[in-house]
């Protein structure tokens, strides 16, 4: 605590022990208002302004320090001001010393609060930012909720001054005026209780319900301003329609067709979308053999003898079809029809947010209804604006996949994921590989710690990474391919046979007619989605990589829940996307995998934390493996076994991730990760030797010296007579 923190801490107590040494809590009775009205009542007679500014002081005052009396004070304002001039004195007085403890709550505690709950404190936040105004002035028209608790706790969020200000004003006339109201008949009451009656309770009630209320009109005016200019049909043909075969447009279909809704799934091109056809599916193949290719070339680690790689490029990519044709069947239109969906093979744009026009092969164009519509269309590789790129027919994770002649020089541009997964696979498989990074480190989203090991690894494979390059130009010199690219003001020439680009994606959205639905894409073309991933129109949807923020299968089918359960039922409840346990993995070797928080992040985030590391070489499963390499790093609270993060480094990092994800998502700890029994010898129990650790390193050195001296004392035997571990005299028998 810092000294101005300190210094108002004990300013407010020493006031409080004022108060409290005066007996101020005894003085601000009803009994001793009532016992002392007529004398009070001449000297404010003789007093006015004085009496006026002293009463709004000490009301203030007692507001602000959430000292007992307040009620008593707003009856005073009515007894000795009257109606009109208490009214006005007390809710100016009560609102000013509500905004003194919101400002003290605010500055004393919000710091703290953010720094150790930092995920927790940013999701009040954005509830406050949309919704706040509403739930403020619900809490202050109900007289049941502590004024004071409400004042503390709304200093924590980050609501504006400015609105708390005008909100509570606003809301506490009607509950001040009954209370000033009744303080006009002094003489008449015996008790609080005879001001708030369990009806004058009631309709405070339902007065307190008209904030919510007026929030559900407002939502409903700004939908019908939205949809104003529209014809909505009045039969649909589906329940749910969705735009795009991806992963988010499969698993939105599939859900719809689950809960027996008539639906239908409009693709223009292949079923399955990137991840079958383009992405996860024939990157992992070719990973898997350039993985066997490096096992062969260093078989001598298990024992037997290292061979050279040969094979056949055109082999290794008839593999990868193959794998992607085994896949097929699990994403394929007959598998659909089969669970009820009705599979469309056309292109698809936004007539109304109900209606849209689809164009199929053969030139055919209808129109189809829907009641909620779900786009799901994906993204495709980012070609930067560099110039000669375009005439070097850049490879992209598109069309890579239709190469049969292994590059001998290849060069990748990006330092991310896709690059990296992919430069390390070609350079197993033979290539001579380039990768170009403008970033200092590869990886960027991931530790320092990680990106070195990565890029050490990468140099160990034969990866030439050229770190804080950035490419300039491209062109043939000599009828070579050459890239130009810019280093710390130093041209540097690159030659190369191929040029795979993976630095980004962009969105797909050509062709939706979203601008004539008002829809205004972002820069990266993906489409601003709400928390319910509904985006202008609260009847259509958007999820997977045309959505972002992430640009992960699993996160593609995560918001696919979302956007078809509010499509589906969205009128009775909808539901906020959740992206607090979003796990991804790297599929380098050694993989990289996270879930939560990492070391940067929580740093940049201000949120308090320790690191708990365990090395994958100390595993025994990894030792027999011959894969001990590699660590698991668990972030948590000071003195928390509460996961904040995990980063798992080693050749099953990914598998290992899973239960670190899992405790997340239910919240346990690291404790009940230690006490689940794993079996040996696995990967998995890497998670278990972890936890332990953060055991060991919060053992109670207390309670354990304790301990030692009970099982001391339990031997029968003091100190000096117990034998020592280094003797080997033998025992002594009776003489």
């Amino acid at each position: 605590m810092n000294h101005n923190k300190l210094f108002l801490v004990l300013f407010i107590a020493a006031l409080v022990g004022v108060f409290l040494g005066f007996d101020g809590h005894q003085l601000l009775t009803l009994e001793n208002l009532q016992a002392h009205q007529e004398s009070l009542r001449q000297w404010i007679d003789q007093n006015r302004v004085l009496a006026v500014a002293g009463y709004a002081g000490i009301y203030v005052a007692v507001t602000a320090l959430s000292l007992p009396g307040a009620a008593i004070m707003t009856l005073a304002g009515g007894a000795f001001f009257g109606n009109l001039y208490g009214l006005v004195t007390v809710s100016i007085a009560s609102t000013a010393g509500a905004s003194l403890a919101f400002l003290v709550a605010r500055f004393l505690m919000r710091d703290t609060l953010r720094e150790r709950y930092a995920d927790t404190v940013a999701r009040m936040d954005r509830g406050i930012g949309k919704d706040g105004a509403y739930y403020l002035a619900t809490l202050r028209l109900v007289p049941v909720f502590p004024f004071f608790l409400i004042n503390l706790a709304m200093g924590l969020t980050s609501m504006k001054l400015r609105t708390y200000v005008l909100v509570s004003w606003l809301a506490m006339l009607p509950g001040t005026f009954v209370y000033v109201n009744a303080g006009t008949q002094l003489g008449q009451i015996q008790s609080t209780s005879d001001i708030v009656s369990a009806d004058l309770l009631l309709s405070f009630a339902l007065l307190g319900a008209f904030p919510l209320l007026a929030k559900f009109l407002v939502g409903f005016i700004r939908r019908r301003k939205v949809y104003a200019g529209w014809r909505k049909p009045v039969h649909f043909d589906y329940n749910l329609l969705v735009i795009g075969g991806g992963a988010a447009g499969l698993v939105s279909a599939y859900i719809g067709a689950a809960v027996k809704a008539r639906v239908a799934l409009i693709e223009k091109d292949r079923m399955g979308g990137d991840c079958l056809n383009t992405g996860c599916v024939p990157s992992k193949a070719l990973i898997r053999s350039a993985r066997a290719a490096d096992t062969l070339r260093h078989a001598h680690r298990y024992g037997l003898e290292s061979v050279p790689v040969a094979g056949s490029f055109r082999s290794v990519m008839r593999r990868v079809k193959a794998v992607i044709a085994r896949v097929e069947p699990h994403d394929s239109p007959e598998r659909y029809r089969k669970l009820g969906v009705e599979c469309i093979s056309a292109e698809a744009s936004f007539v109304s947010p109900w209606t849209v026009a689809i164009r199929h092969n053969d030139g055919r164009t209808e129109h189809l209804t829907a009641r909620s519509i779900i786009v799901a269309t994906g993204g495709k590789p980012l070609l930067p604006a560099i110039p000669g790129l375009v005439e070097m027919q850049p490879l992209t994770s598109d069309n890579l996949w239709k190469l049969e002649e292994q590059p001998q020089r290849l060069l990748i541009l990006g330092g991310g994921p896709i690059g990296s997964e992919l430069a390390q696979a070609f350079a197993r498989l033979g290539s001579q590989v380039t990768q170009v990074e403008k970033g200092d480190r590869l990886l960027p989203r991931e530790d320092v710690e990680v990106s070195e090991l990565i890029l050490n690894q990468f140099r160990a494979d034969g990866v030439d990474v050229r770190l804080g390059h950035s490419a300039v130009s491209f062109c043939r010199e000599n009828g070579e391919k050459v890239a130009w690219c810019e280093y710390e003001g130093v041209r540097v020439r690159i030659p190369f046979d191929e040029v795979l680009v993976a630095v980004g994606r962009r969105a797909n959205t050509q062709g939706l007619n979203l601008e004539g639905m008002g829809i205004e894409p972002l820069a990266n073309g993906a489409v601003p989605v709400e928390e319910d991933m509904s985006l202008r129109y609260p009847n259509v949807f958007a999820c997977g990589d045309v959505a972002g923020p992430y640009q992960f299968t699993h996160a593609a089918a995560h918001q696919a829940w979302y956007a078809a359960v509010n499509g589906l039922f969205g009128q009775f409840r909808r539901f906020r996307v959740d992206y607090r346990v979003m796990p991804w993995v790297t599929f380098t070797s050694p993989e990289v995998a996270r879930v939560g928080l990492s070391e940067a992040e929580a740093r940049a985030r201000g949120v308090a934390y320790e690191v708990t590391r365990y090395g994958l070489d100390d595993l025994d499963r990894a030792i027999a493996d011959s894969d001990a390499f590699g660590f698991i790093k668990v972030l948590t609270p000071p003195g928390k076994d509460r996961i904040l993060g995990v980063v798992v480094v080693g050749a099953r990092a990914g598998e290992i991730l899973a239960e670190f994800t899992l405790a997340m998502k239910h919240g346990l700890g690291l404790n009940k990760i230690l006490g689940t029994i794993h079996p040996y010898p696995t990967w998995n129990e890497s998670a278990k030797y972890v936890a332990g650790e953060w055991k060991r390193a919060h053992a109670p050195d207390g309670v354990l010296a304790l301990l030692e001296k009970f099982h001391r004392w339990r031997l029968g035997k003091n100190k000096n007579s117990v034998r020592s571990k280094n003797s080997h005299a033998p025992d002594q028998g009776p003489k």
